[in-house]
């Protein structure tokens, strides 16, 4: 066992690091298998070689977070450690959030995780970006931000957003109501994620204006969308017929984000995946990026990794 002295020049910078009751240094310790006390002038990391190093890596980061006045909660803390476990140091040391928009009410948002940075970038250098991960890596929140962000800078004039109507063998049919009451369901997280990030006014104003479009993916066919941001979600549930009918309907000065989770799709079973396809075809094609997100890009309540690490690992089994 080695002990580390990691200096602190601010109490409260301290205090901020190790959490309430010093709670985010309970997550290191028990993740990393070390111990970490408060002394005068910093903290004093003890334990094994690698893991020593880990532990002071994730605790010089977030002291360096703190000084820059980034919040440091519990998902950061997790995030971090988590990373340093798996030995990537890298991306930990170079951990920085990156700011995309600001929400109707001033909230900033900003990629919480080494992943999602990679995909707000890859969003910004690319006409096309497929993003493929599990359900709570942001894939459609931060699609949604870019394109209000693309909106309110006058890059694009409208946004687009889109889904197949496809979910659990439900049937649009059979739910009641008119075609809009039958297509809402499936489109309420895009709403959800514009209504908070514009605000219903003005989110309200700019859909009967045209300038905002929800709707299913079948109203695609036939039209070009020039200076447009197209964002289709759960894509996963496309065809590759419907998919290569969505990416063709791309116009000048338009940008697209696809998103999807290739272990949830409810096709019947002798349908491939649009976006399985998609991966295979476009990913040597220039001005096309894929990114793919994991569970530990998961900013939802930790359970959530641990029940897709939980399923992952039955799926390798071939259970």
């Amino acid at each position: 066992m080695m002990d580390k002295h990691v200096m602190v020049d601010r109490p409260e910078i301290a205090q901020a690091v190790a959490g309430s009751f010093n709670s985010h240094f309970d997550v290191i310790e028990k993740m990393l298998g070390v111990r970490i006390e408060l002394v005068s002038g910093g903290f004093v990391v003890t334990g094994d070689g690698l893991d020593l190093e880990k532990a002071v890596a994730v605790i010089e980061r977030l002291l360096e977070l703190a000084r820059q006045s980034h919040p440091v909660n519990l998902q950061l803390v997790t995030y971090l450690t988590d990373t340093a476990r798996d030995g990537n140091l890298e991306q930990v040391i170079h951990y920085a959030p990156d700011s995309i928009a600001v929400t109707a009410k001033g909230r900033p948002i900003k990629s919480k995780t080494y992943g999602q940075r990679q995909y707000v970038q890859a969003i910004r250098d690319h006409e096309v970006t497929f993003a493929i991960g599990p359900a709570g890596t942001g894939k459609t929140f931060l699609a949604v931000a870019m394109a209000v962000n693309a909106f309110r800078s006058h890059e694009v004039s409208r946004i687009i957003l889109t889904r197949p109507a496809v979910e659990a063998g439900e049937k649009l049919g059979f739910l009641p109501g008119d075609l809009q009451n039958k297509v809402d369901p499936y489109m309420r997280p895009l709403y959800d994620a514009l209504h908070e990030l514009m605000g219903p006014e003005q989110y309200l104003k700019n859909l009967e204006k045209g300038l905002i479009e929800v709707s299913p993916l079948a109203y695609m066919r036939g039209r070009t969308l020039d200076e447009a941001f197209i964002i289709l979600d759960e894509a996963q549930n496309t065809t590759p017929e419907q998919m290569k009918m969505f990416l063709t309907r791309l116009g000048f000065n338009s940008r697209a984000v696809i998103t999807g989770d290739i272990t949830q799709i409810d096709l019947p079973g002798d349908r491939k995946s649009g976006l399985k396809e998609a991966r295979k075809i476009l990913s040597e094609v220039e001005g096309v990026s894929f990114v793919e997100l994991t569970r530990r890009d998961v900013v939802r309540n930790a359970l959530v990794q641990r029940i897709i690490k939980a399923y992952e690992h039955e799926n390798q089994k071939g259970g």
